[in-house]
């Protein structure tokens, strides 16, 4: 017997509550529109309503002189962004700078020579894959001689970049973070990089620079707490995992750290990603977390300029 179908309730249409309006409609363009008329003209719904927030978070956060932490992965370098994060450090937007170790290698080779990233499978046929003499020398050389000083890697990397003079030394994150004394920090796990490939690669002075560096980005998440923004830009693993680490450290040393907001631009969904620096601290420590999803050489110039319109 079919089932009774004389008894279904319905409602009106007019007096049920919709989670889109016209009043969410993207606007429509027109030629030579501004960028502040594109930018309100986006739709106010999921990732377009989400990337307005970030951008508001990240304002509010200026204005209320809190921490805006951005944590690089060296796609970003690589992707020419460099410009962008160095004009954000000097417009004291963002208060520090984290990166993993292959981080320090292409800030490093564009303040050198103007140019970085090699073809890795054409490298790998013969062995040459990350055997540039200057990039492990210099490198292995100013965390060697900036841990015998107490230095973090990133400072010591930023001071030997000043103290040579380096040609295109605009071109560095690490050096403008320095000329506009803001942390710069490098957290790197050995093995990973091209320049522990080489003999002047020093394992201790390695551990201890980077070690230093967990323990100066700790303090800055610290100063999160209601109201600062802590951006994790195309790093998968390193970052997130140091992140969450330092997140629970200063919880641990007594600072609140509560109320903050933690965003993720990447190409693609990544899981610890999403759990250390999106999930798990908006479920315990009422942070707002956001994941955005597109690449770094079409969202960050995106994010930059929306920006700009607001400060």
């Amino acid at each position: 017997m079919a089932i009774d179908l004389t008894k279904v309730k319905t409602y009106s249409l007019i007096k049920r509550k919709s989670k889109i309006s016209m009043q969410n409609f993207a606007s429509l363009g027109r030629k030579n529109l501004s960028f502040k008329k594109f930018y309100d003209g986006l739709p106010d719904v999921l990732a377009a309503r989400d990337f307005k927030d970030v951008v508001s978070s990240i304002i509010s956060a200026r204005k209320r002189k809190k921490a805006v932490i951005f944590m690089l992965g060296a796609h970003v370098i690589k992707c020419g962004l460099s410009p962008i994060i160095i004009d954000l450090i000097k417009r004291k937007i963002i208060t520090c700078v984290a990166l993993n170790g292959a981080g320090i290698i292409h800030d490093f080779e564009l303040a050198f020579c103007g140019s970085t990233s090699e073809d890795v499978a054409c490298g790998l046929e013969n062995g040459s894959f990350g055997m540039s003499k200057e990039t492990a020398e210099f490198l292995n050389k100013a965390i060697k001689d900036g841990s015998l000083s107490g230095l973090g890697a990133g400072e010591a990397v930023a001071r030997r970049i000043l103290k040579e003079k380096l040609k295109f030394k605009h071109n560095s994150i690490l050096f403008n973070a320095l000329c506009a004394e803001i942390p710069v920090t490098v957290h790197i796990a050995i093995g990973s990089d091209i320049i522990h490939q080489h003999p002047s690669a020093d394992g201790a002075s390695i551990g201890e620079a980077s070690l230093v560096d967990f323990r100066k980005l700790t303090k800055e998440v610290a100063r999160l707490d209601n109201g600062g923004v802590v951006v994790n830009l195309g790093s998968a693993v390193i970052l997130p995992e140091v992140f969450l680490k330092a997140l629970n450290l200063v919880r641990n040393l007594g600072h609140l750290v509560e109320n903050f907001t933690a965003v993720a631009f990447d190409m693609l969904h990544q899981y610890r990603v999403r759990e250390n620096v999106v999930v798990r601290p908006s479920i315990a420590l009422q942070a707002k977390g956001y994941y955005i999803i597109g690449h770094h050489e079409l969202m960050i110039p995106l994010l930059y300029q929306s920006i700009l319109e607001k400060i």
